[in-house]
């Protein structure tokens, strides 16, 4: 059967296996996530992290899949290929909330509580300080980010262009009164 040459729905029968979406060869990085993610939604982990080990093969610092490797491992019931692949997630972001979320979970169900417990609030620390960068404002690279994800601001209002006299008019309150 040909590999189609980009990402289409097909029927259960059509792909020999269950059902999903077909892998074609050409697929950017984005679409073979993508499609690894239709996996995961609908139960098919196995699937997903095929796809998603695909994606790391070609890029290796892909944090999403890299945490979405983490978590199909983690629902088969693989714990420690979990914790392995949240490490790794890990490597490439350490002070990211759900890394450490999803390292606290992995762990917990592993039966490691004192583990889990530390991942938990190296997540509560991490989101400690996003709430504290959000705060402050965002920073001046991402608000002049892509245009086309900014959002729509009202038109300013023009501007009035006053002009100051030459000469002001006497004032007479002003005036210093001479004894004379």
């Amino acid at each position: 059967m040909p590999r189609p040459d980009k990402i289409s729905a097909l029927p259960p029968l059509a792909m020999g296996g269950p059902g999903g979406l077909a892998c074609g060869c050409d697929m950017t990085l984005q679409e073979q996530y993508d499609a690894a993610m239709f996996d995961f939604s609908r139960g098919e982990f196995a699937a997903a992290i095929v796809k998603l080990k695909q994606a790391l093969a070609e890029d290796a610092a892909y944090f999403d899949a890299q945490l979405a490797l983490g978590m199909a491992h983690y629902r088969l019931g693989d714990f420690a290929s979990a914790i392995a692949e949240g490490h790794k997630a890990e490597k490439l972001r350490p002070k990211e909330q759900l890394v450490h979320t999803n390292l606290s979970l992995f762990y917990m169900k592993s039966g490691d509580k004192v583990t889990a417990e530390h991942h938990g609030l190296q997540a509560r620390i991490a989101g400690w300080r996003a709430e504290i960068a959000a705060a402050q404002g965002p920073p001046a690279a991402k608000a002049e980010g892509d245009p086309e994800l900014q959002m729509a601001r009202p038109k300013p209002p023009p501007v009035k262009v006053i002009r100051m006299p030459d000469k002001f008019p006497e004032q007479p309150w002003k005036k210093k009164k001479v004894d004379g």
